[in-house]
């Protein structure tokens, strides 16, 4: 890895909020969980969750594969998924238009924060909206009554970045080294990664200059096992 990608991973792991999330619940078109992936990356979100229980193709999709700076991890219910992030003392919103709903605008997003984004045409479930703290609506005065999910998500996270960034937030690192050194590893020697994973080898460490540390015995294991 040149030292120059090396500047570039460490800069970009520098600003994750890792208790800032998503949780897509049967988002099924690929096109929008990529845009909903990219949104979660340009603001610093470092792991977003997946409710995918009648779709096996997004698990396994390119679309999903390819993500080394998000990751993605799957539940099998939203039940499942709203628990999960509430043990992680979340405060879990849902995207739901109802007499309970308030504006997007009203939420605290420097709290750790998780948010449902309902799929595409009937939006989120009964068990979604159940499993939430809070419903919250995206303000329109137009004809139509709702928006493309991945833009309803990247407005979402935009606000969510801009009070995180007035609180400063954005100003100290908040992912763990240990989690920064896998993605460093991954990002910068994805062959080696994909070996070691395969074999079950143990990460190496990456210095200050992007170089793999490591003794002759994690080579050896490299190279042999």
């Amino acid at each position: 890895m040149s030292y120059e990608r090396y500047q570039k991973i460490r800069s970009v792991l520098s600003l994750r909020q890792p208790d800032l999330t998503v949780c897509m619940e049967e988002v099924h078109k690929p096109h929008n969980v990529s845009a909903v992936i990219r949104s979660c990356d340009a603001v610093g979100v470092h792991k977003i969750h997946a409710v995918w229980e009648k779709n096996e193709s997004l698990r396994k999709g390119t679309s999903m594969g390819s993500q080394i700076w998000v990751k993605t991890q799957h539940h099998q219910t939203i039940e499942d998924a709203a628990a999960h992030l509430k043990a992680q003392n979340m405060q879990v919103l849902v995207t739901h238009l109802d007499e309970h709903a308030i504006d997007f605008r009203e939420v605290d997003y420097t709290k750790p924060t998780a948010i449902i984004l309902g799929q595409e045409k009937s939006g989120a479930t009964p068990q979604a909206i159940a499993s939430a703290d809070q419903a919250v609506v995206i303000p329109m005065v137009g004809m139509v009554q709702s928006l493309n999910v991945s833009v309803a998500a990247a407005i979402l996270m935009y606000e969510a970045q801009r009070q995180r960034e007035a609180a400063g937030m954005y100003q100290v690192q908040n992912l763990d080294e240990s989690e920064c050194q896998k993605v460093l590893f991954e990002g910068g020697f994805p062959a080696l990664y994909e070996i070691c994973v395969r074999r079950n080898l143990a990460f190496p460490y990456i210095n200050e200059h992007g170089e793999i540390e490591a003794s002759t015995d994690w080579w050896d294991s490299l190279k042999y096992s």
